[in-house]
């Protein structure tokens, strides 16, 4: 975008544009002044407003842009800026780390150099991997995808529903397991560009994409270790799955907490800068309790396969993310989710974590404080239904439709992890499960389900959800 704005790029007018603004602008187009209107946005749109902070240095940048960038300085950091376009289309095939800044340097290129170019066809082709319709029309996902991910789980699920030997499962899961192995990233970026190193991870969706995501290889590399340790053939090298260890232990803060993409660099003062109105968190990485357990549970799998790998730091990097999960728990024994809709999505992660590491109800008051939670929010039909407003406001949130698909299933699932005494609460939820599936053996898309950055609301696949 400062690249966009600096060389002041913009399309002639002609009659689509006219319409274009004729269409999205509440006032003739040549009526407005845009200075004005840099903190104009419809209310129900506002989540995080600019600080006075932020307003200052716009302030301030505004009049530096105006009338004191020398030539040769902003021409500098136009450079440097195609350079870091150029090292991100490089690294990820030109699919970027999503379809906004996919776009963006697709309109880059093609100032640099023209539509004729290897570079600017790569980026038109690259669209379609985003790209997709519904009944509803022409839609594009928030990434290329989320192959990796989904995989995983199914895997996993596979595997808890006792599948995974039954003889017409196999080839299936052989084929799974040839995908998980040709998505392992085996390389390091080939132009760092500020990256945290790949080589060894799985990402979100695939390995052109590029991008090392803490829990995706996490989940990859359980779903590895459960195919190859239960009579798959052995495609992954052991020097690869401990390529993933180290990238795991590599990702983990200070703190003992996983975050996403990247260590934790930067403080959450950042925020006070944020201009995105839209959304809340995006200025560095946070610790989320999904990364941390997903991380923990890997590792902690690894450890009982391959006990001699680095298991000092192993134990270590185990203990320290269970000591930062307890103190990420709430008074009320509930952890807030951030990739789900939300409590019931952070505790199924959670309580099968802690149950890896010794700790059940029985055993251990976090999870019976979480377990007590869990209960006091089931329906009387058996079942849970949470709302994406706790994902907004940080507090509990019942979904005013009643019980939901998917939040049943995940805070079922937390129970069974922590081995809740009171079966009936499991068998409750579980019925509602079984009332609610298709003829066919499918279940419904009901509400929402995931979110990023606590207002941007999505649809996950029904596979990943249920999981």
């Amino acid at each position: 975008m400062s690249y966009i704005f600096r060389r002041r790029l913009s399309h002639p007018l002609t009659d689509l544009t006219r319409a274009i603004r004729d269409e999205i602008y509440v006032q003739p187009y040549s009526s407005y002044i845009f200075s004005q209107h840099r903190n104009t946005i419809c209310p129900e749109d506002l989540y995080n407003p600019h600080t006075k902070l932020l307003d200052a240095l716009n302030w301030i940048l505004t009049k530096y842009e105006n009338y004191c960038v020398p030539t040769r300085f902003s021409d500098a950091a136009v450079q440097r800026v195609w350079e870091l376009v150029c090292a991100e289309d490089d690294n990820t095939d030109f699919l970027c780390v999503g379809p906004v800044n996919n776009a963006l340097h697709l309109l880059v290129v093609h100032y640099e150099l023209g539509n004729d170019h290897y570079r600017f066809k790569r980026h038109v082709e690259r669209l379609s991997d985003f790209m997709w319709l519904n009944k509803e029309g022409m839609m594009m996902n928030g990434t290329n995808g989320v192959q990796l991910w989904d995989t995983a789980f199914t895997v996993a699920a596979a595997f808890e529903a006792d599948l995974a030997e039954e003889e017409e499962f196999v080839p299936v899961l052989t084929k799974a397991l040839e995908f998980l192995d040709d998505m392992q990233i085996k390389g390091n970026a080939p132009k760092e560009a500020y990256r945290h190193q790949r080589l060894g991870a799985w990402p979100f969706s695939t390995r052109d994409q590029g991008y090392t995501v803490s829990d995706c290889t996490a989940e990859g590399l359980r779903a590895v270790l459960l195919l190859q340790n239960n009579g798959y053939p052995r495609l992954i090298p052991d020097y690869c799955l401990q390529d993933a260890v180290d990238v795991l232990l590599s990702i983990q803060n200070r703190n003992g907490a996983f975050a996403s993409y990247e260590l934790i660099r930067a403080d959450d003062w950042m925020e006070w800068i944020n201009p995105a109105e839209v959304f809340g968190r995006i200025m560095v990485e946070y610790p989320y309790p999904e990364c941390t357990t997903a991380a923990i549970t890997a590792l902690v799998k690894f450890r009982e396969s391959y006990p001699y790998y680095r298991r000092a730091e192993i134990d270590k990097a185990v203990k320290k993310a269970c000591k930062w999960l307890h103190s990420d728990q709430r008074k009320d024994g509930s952890w807030y989710g951030s990739w789900g809709i939300c409590f019931t999505y952070a505790m199924m992660f959670a309580m099968e974590c802690l149950t890896l590491v010794g700790e059940t109800y029985s055993t251990s008051e976090s999870q019976k404080r979480a377990c007590e939670f869990l209960v006091k929010h089931q329906n009387e039909d058996g079942g849970w239904g949470e709302s994406y407003l706790s994902c907004e406001t940080g507090v509990w949130s019942d979904h005013p439709d009643g019980s939901q698909l998917v939040n049943t299933a995940w805070a079922v699932l937390a129970l069974m992890y922590a081995q809740y005494p009171e079966n009936d609460v499991i068998r409750r939820g579980i019925q509602l499960l079984v009332d609610r599936q298709q003829k066919n053996g499918e279940w419904l898309q009901e509400s929402i389900e995931g979110v990023f950055n606590k207002n941007w609301l999505v649809f996950f696949p029904q596979c990943c959800a249920n999981k």
